[in-house]
């Protein structure tokens, strides 16, 4: 795949703002996230997760990048294992950087149009509750103006809930080319070392212990990022 990722927005408040006057200390507390980013499972779907280690046998070691490379001999039906720390790659792969940016750039303009209708609509509600609390409005418009600031509302709960959406989706889609991504390079990778398994390891995954002479992750990622810089040529 040929690729190129919101602070934690707030989130607005879903009280009635009509009820009670809105007050400044009411306006300052701190929102709910608007969404989370959360990387550290994105690759646990892409690399072969198999435990049938059956038989592996270490021989002569090749280096690309300068990083030796574990290279295992398949004789009959003995098994060539390798395996990449996904949590790695998850925190230096240049690509993952650059999705997170390009997703909290767009939480971070969502977020900012949802606070700042929610400000607007704020202020109305108070002004309107003082005109109220003055006598200085009919009972009918009164009734008229209550009905039309509780539409704003509503439809403000609804955009927000369709940027969520919108956040959700974005996450995803990057999250599937980042998938794509490391998965047709592996299949590039794999074709000068033929290892019969490349696993993926991960802090509490199905994996529980390895061997760290079977680790590849050091020449994967070094060669990963090489060619996103190339791409971005």
């Amino acid at each position: 795949m040929q690729e190129e990722q919101l602070e934690n927005p707030g989130e607005v408040r879903e009280e009635n703002v009509f009820i009670a006057p809105v007050t400044e200390d009411a306006r300052e507390k701190k929102r709910a996230p608007f969404f989370v980013f959360n990387s550290n499972t994105v690759l646990a779907l892409i690399l072969l997760a198999g435990l049938c280690l059956l038989y592996v046998t270490r021989n002569a070691g090749s280096r690309e990048g300068g990083t030796a490379i574990p290279v295992q001999a398949t004789h009959g039906k003995q098994l060539s294992v390798v395996f990449v720390n996904t949590d790695t790659i998850n925190a230096h792969y240049e690509f993952v950087k650059a999705l997170r940016s390009q997703l909290e750039g767009t939480g971070k303009k969502l977020q900012e149009e949802v606070l700042s209708e929610q400000s607007r609509l704020e202020k109305e509600a108070a002004d309107f509750q003082r005109q109220v609390a003055a006598n200085q409005i009919s009972e009918d418009k009164a009734k008229q103006v209550y009905e039309e600031l509780m539409q704003k509302q509503q439809d403000l709960m609804q955009k927000k809930e369709h940027y969520t959406n919108v956040v959700a989706e974005q996450e995803m889609n990057m999250n599937l080319r980042l998938i794509d991504s490391v998965t047709a390079f592996l299949k590039r990778f794999n074709r000068q070392y033929r290892f019969d398994y490349i696993l993926g390891y991960k802090t509490g995954g199905e994996i529980l212990v390895s061997n760290d002479t079977l680790d590849i992750t050091a020449p994967v990622l070094e060669a990963l990022n090489k060619e996103f810089q190339q791409r971005k040529k």
